[in-house]
């Protein structure tokens, strides 16, 4: 009978001490009750209760985890059906309040970021809730961040996975993309054409401007030519001139010659004026050789500035040898 009651002592002894000792692994934590109430929370590592006394009454982690947050209806500003869903990242910060302050704390979340995504959704437009993506989870993120802080629980992340319209918001949508797209191809053809008639007027400006340049050099190029070749042909006569005096001043027979080869080219002169459309009869007599030249010029109105020329150098030699 001794021997009964000693392995028993023995069996509840053993379990005492086996029930007193805790090990906690590492990121993970047990919250102990004493009697119904709470006492104490054990970290990671070895731990030590009393027996038939403490309880362990929840244990969690304080890793961060995940929930997939469900697709959900929503109604933009615009009273556009939408259908969008989330991931959410948090973590335990309080194991305490996490367990004290809320029943079910994933449920209590998942309905949290679902009311939290109709709130926001509803206070945009369609359009925006594809452009504004980052300033939506920014929002999510705050607001989700202070409303489980009482929970003892930290949101560190919110993602919105797909944003997705009814299907008639999205026949609606790809007919309006495929009208833009054919604005803009318009737009682009009558730009392009636009662009191709101005370059090609400037070209033509551009041409009809070279033009006038290089008529303009031409004339110019040929007035100077025309120009020398006065200045040549006057330095030319005077040339003959100079050496005409010196003949007759030196030989008496050169005046002779001289009325000779005059009379000779006014004899080429008057068949150059016969070969014209209005021809005059002309009498030339070679001993009067100015008053046959003043003739000419009366009778056909003759202006050549060759000739005129002629007619002052005889003159000047006529005075020269009077004197």
């Amino acid at each position: 009978m001794g021997q009964f009651f000693f392995l028993v002592f023995l069996a509840l002894g053993g379990s005492a001490v086996f029930g007193s000792v805790k090990i906690v692994n590492e990121k993970n934590e047990y919250l102990i009750e004493r009697l119904g109430s709470y006492n104490k929370k054990l970290g990671s590592g070895l731990n030590f209760v009393v027996p038939f006394i403490d309880r362990v009454v929840y244990k969690g982690t304080i890793r961060e985890k995940v929930i997939d947050i469900p697709p959900q209806s929503c109604i933009t500003k615009d009273n556009v059906s939408i259908t969008a869903d989330a991931v959410v990242y948090w973590r335990i910060m309080d194991m305490e309040k996490a367990y004290y302050k809320v029943e079910n704390l994933q449920l209590a979340m998942v309905n949290l970021v679902l009311t939290q995504i109709r709130s926001e959704m509803g206070k945009l437009e369609l359009d925006q809730t594809f452009t504004a993506r980052t300033e939506i989870n920014e929002l999510l993120l705050r607001e989700l961040d202070i409303s489980t802080d009482p929970w003892g629980v930290k949101v560190t992340r919110v993602e919105l996975r797909d944003i997705v319209p009814s299907k008639a918001v999205l026949d609606s949508m790809e007919l309006q993309m495929a009208a833009e797209r054919k604005k803009r191809a318009a737009i682009l053809t009558s730009e392009g054409e636009r662009d191709s008639a101005i370059n090609s007027a400037q070209g033509q400006a551009e041409s009809q401007v070279l033009q006038a340049e290089a008529r303009k050099t031409s004339e110019i190029l040929k007035a100077e030519g025309e120009r020398q070749q006065q200045i040549l042909k006057a330095e030319a006569v005077a040339k003959a001139v100079d050496i005409l005096s010196q003949k007759l001043s030196s030989d008496p027979n050169a005046r002779e010659a001289l009325q000779f080869l005059l009379a000779q080219n006014y004899l080429d002169m008057g068949v150059k004026i016969g070969s014209s459309e209005s021809s005059k009869v002309m009498f030339m007599d070679p001993r009067n050789i100015l008053s046959t030249l003043e003739g000419v010029r009366s009778v056909v109105g003759f202006q050549s500035d060759e000739y005129q020329n002629l007619a002052q150098e005889l003159d000047k030699i006529d005075r020269h040898s009077a004197e």
